[in-house]
């Protein structure tokens, strides 16, 4: 079992070893450095909701003819990167106190990411492999300062998208050919975004409009069968402009693959993969101070369900109950759908109010034929959600915001099994949950140099246990142009899953008495330039989550049911993230992430289960990159990714060893309209399990045009 002391250990290593890599190149920047600039957004149209947006600040200096052209520096485009979900409004990462991580639609394009479960991978707070194969179709989980999938809330476009069935959402289903940006903010959201923000939020921002009408396609081969093409194409034609386009992802994924400890040897099948996405935006100016805004995604998945080999040993263990299946499928049909009006209020442009409808409709079918067929059933899942969100931005003063609002969403799921031995069908549930809220949070600037946020956030449920109340602080000094330091609280919740109170099924009943699980989240932080040529972020945080809602197994079964879910257990997660990123020459550049979590059960009903790490959220994560870019558009970089061991359950019996890959990506473009891009994944092959009995895909290549017209 890992200790505290070598955890602490490790990150002293680490942060040392960075500290010491920044101090050298920091005293050799006068050589190696360009001279840099900060520059200003482009002004926005008149009439666009985005003038409200904050703007990098401008900085003259005097420049000659034969000078360069001016270029962002590393530091540059970190800190006046926009994010969206610091803040329920338009800001940059300089402007939160918050840490904020966020990878654009060109680095996905440069690294290859073909959805964003796969985007995830590089950036630091996230444990982002996901537990059941590394597939473009395998199952996403996210893990976040000692979270699981269920207690990090998934936004797209700023609204909550979460399954309310079972938890979490899926990112695998999205592939990237639509959006702009992801956006991972650690440490809980529910102050603005209320449940399921205990462990942290993803945002998920879509394309907008381009001015001029462009189309870009694309197509890309890759190793197991890998077939993808898309299209895009965008424009503004007088006040009506649009986004619309299309992504076919085809794959078999059929490789070779061993389990040692099941002394197994065999190739994969049944794990052939279909996506057809389909998205649709259309904006309208509606004067000079209205746009309404339509947006919808089609999300249609087929696969194959493959399993797990069986694992013997230890009996009864993670791995024991695992089989291989070849005719087990699964299917997704999901409809994500909003309207959002956003009008700038008064005569000046320091107030904007925006309000969104929204309806999504989410269809799952799970189709197990494996076995007799008294045992072959057929699951489905159907979840309708129908929100409200009104939030007004205003500026108050010149050094004070207030944003605050509205939100209301209900969710019906219905969950039925059909036997297909019997042909009967059984209800498990068909129950609602409607969730409404009132927030605000208000933002001051004393000084140039400290500014601070308070925020809470009133949430009011149907269910007798689910309303909660969620405050936050947070504070960011500058101590000098090169250093910044920063605080934040922040109080969440989760309100329990229709299954989890409703279900009927007798292997796990639900429990109805539930109570909301409540989270406390606490980060402090630093900011430090180094010169010119780069920027060390650490930060140190700690998660408490009580209430905890898990599954009990019932052992004899009460009544006939043999599980139930129940409020057990403490759990509190403390560790660092660090993040550096580097220019090293002109156009060279490179990044060390590393993500400490030491997740400890506090309390449990288990007491075999006391001081121990929890289960799969306790992997360290380091990653390494080293990447050579130019403002032509060539790309060229090697990057690492590593985990080292963790437990795969709660009494810390069973471990899967970490694993360490090395990725090679490249960027060409041929011409003013065609790139070439490929990537060479895992280059030396590493094979490895990332639940016990699921294997990894090995070394796979991707090979891919892309056109702009």
């Amino acid at each position: 079992m890992r200790t505290q002391f070598i955890a602490r250990w490790e990150t002293q290593l680490i942060v040392s070893s960075l500290t010491i890599t920044a101090g050298m190149l920091w005293n050799s920047s006068s050589i190696i450095a360009t001279e840099v600039l900060q520059i200003s957004e482009f002004p926005q149209e008149e009439g666009s909701a985005k003038d409200l947006q904050p703007v990098a600040e401008v900085i003259s200096q005097n420049t000659t003819e034969t000078e360069p052209d001016i270029e962002l520096t590393v530091i540059d485009k970190l800190l006046n990167e926009p994010v969206f979900s610091p803040f329920r409004r338009e800001g940059t990462v300089k402007d939160s106190t918050r840490p904020v991580y966020v990878i654009t639609g060109e680095e996905m394009e440069a690294q290859g990411a073909r959805t964003v479960k796969e985007a995830l991978r590089f950036l630091p707070g996230i444990l982002g492999d996901g537990t059941v194969g590394t597939e473009v179709n395998a199952l996403s989980g996210q893990f976040i300062r000692g979270s699981n999938t269920g207690q990090v809330l998934i936004l797209l476009d700023g609204r909550p998208i979460n399954n309310l069935d079972g938890g979490g959402f899926d990112l695998s289903e999205f592939t990237t050919n639509n959006i702009e940006r992801v956006e991972v903010l650690p440490g809980g959201g529910s102050t603005l975004y209320g449940s399921d923000a205990i462990g942290g939020v993803i945002n998920i921002v879509t394309r907008r409009p381009t001015e001029q009408i462009t189309t870009e396609t694309k197509v890309n081969f890759g190793s197991y069968g890998l077939n993808q093409q898309s299209i895009q194409n965008g424009g503004k034609s007088g006040d009506i402009s649009w986004v619309v386009g299309y992504n076919r992802t085809q794959a078999q994924n059929n490789y070779r693959f061993r389990i040692p400890e099941a002394n197994f040897e065999g190739t994969r099948t049944n794990n052939d993969a279909l996506f057809n996405n389909f998205n649709v935006k259309l904006e309208a100016n509606l004067g000079k101070r209205n746009t309404l805004t339509f947006s919808t995604l089609y999300l249609g998945k087929e696969q194959g369900v493959p399993g797990g080999v069986p694992i013997p040993v230890p009996q009864f263990g993670q791995g024991f109950f695992n089989s291989l299946t070849e005719n087990n499928r699964k299917y997704t049909d999901q409809v994500l759908t909003d309207l959002t009006w956003n009008s700038k209020l008064g005569s000046s442009d320091d107030s904007l109010l925006t309000a969104r409808v929204y309806a999504d409709f989410l269809n799952t079918r799970f189709d197990n034929r494996s076995g007799a067929i008294t045992s072959q059933n057929r699951f489905d899942t159907k979840q309708d959600s129908y929100g409200i969100q009104v939030t007004h931005n205003w500026n108050i003063a010149k050094n004070q915001t207030l944003v605050y609002g509205f939100d209301y969403r209900n969710t019906n799921v219905r969950n039925t099994t059909f036997n297909y031995g019997t042909n009967i069908t059984r209800e498990n549930y068909d129950d609602a949950i409607g969730q409404g809220a009132i927030f605000g949070r208000y933002e001051i600037n004393f000084s140039p140099n400290f500014s601070m946020n308070l925020g809470v956030r009133q949430d009011f449920s149907s269910l007798v246990n689910g309303s909660f109340t969620s405050p936050s602080v947070g504070a960011k000094f500058a101590l000098s142009d090169a250093t910044t330091l920063r605080a934040n609280y922040i109080r969440n919740f989760r309100a329990p899953t229709i299954a989890n109170l409703f279900n009927t099924n007798p292997t796990n009943i639900g429990n109805p008495d539930l109570k909301p699980e409540q989270g406390d989240s606490f980060d402090v932080g630093i900011d430090q330039k180094l010169g010119n040529i780069g920027l060390l972020r650490l930060t140190f945080f700690r998660n408490r989550v009580s209430d905890t809602i898990a599954f009990t197994r019932l052992i004899p079964p009460v009544n006939g049911n043999t599980g139930t879910w129940e409020n057990i257990g403490l759990v509190e997660t403390t560790g660092i993230e660090a993040s550096l990123n580097l220019q090293i020459v002109r156009n060279v550049y490179a990044f060390v992430n590393y993500t400490v979590n030491d997740p400890r059960i506090l309390a449990s009903a288990n007491p075999a289960e006391v001081d121990k790490e929890l289960r799969f959220a306790g992997a360290d994560k380091l990653n390494l990159g080293v990447s050579y870019e130019n403002p032509q558009g060539w790309y060229l970089g090697v990057l690492m990714n590593s985990l080292n061991g963790y437990p795969t359950n709660n009494i810390n019996t069973e471990f899967l060893s970490g694993y360490t890959t090395f990725d090679l990506k490249m960027r060409m473009p041929i011409s003013d309209s065609l790139i070439l891009i490929g990537s060479l994944d895992n280059l030396f092959d590493q094979r490895y399990q990332l639940f016990p009995g699921y294997p990894d895909g090995g070394r796979v290549f991707q090979v891919g045009l892309s056109s702009r017209f």
